[in-house]
């Protein structure tokens, strides 16, 4: 699923980003480019976020479907 259209940024893309390392939306808006025009995604970018983190911490029980 798009989670930033103007960047045309990925729920899987955010996943990979946050088993990468990343940890914040700031994270991601430096490595993926989300929140950086419209900033509509912001929200739906920290929830994948946090969704994914939560996976990292049972050791990737759950993936994301594929974009």
């Amino acid at each position: 699923m798009y989670v930033c259209v103007c960047k045309a940024v990925t729920d899987r893309q955010i996943h990979e980003a946050a088993r990468g390392g990343a940890r914040t939306v700031g994270d991601l808006r430096r490595q993926l480019g989300v929140t950086t025009d419209c900033g509509r995604c912001a929200s739906c970018a920290h929830e994948c976020l946090k969704e994914a983190r939560q996976c990292d911490a049972h050791a990737n029980a759950c993936l994301p479907l594929a974009a």
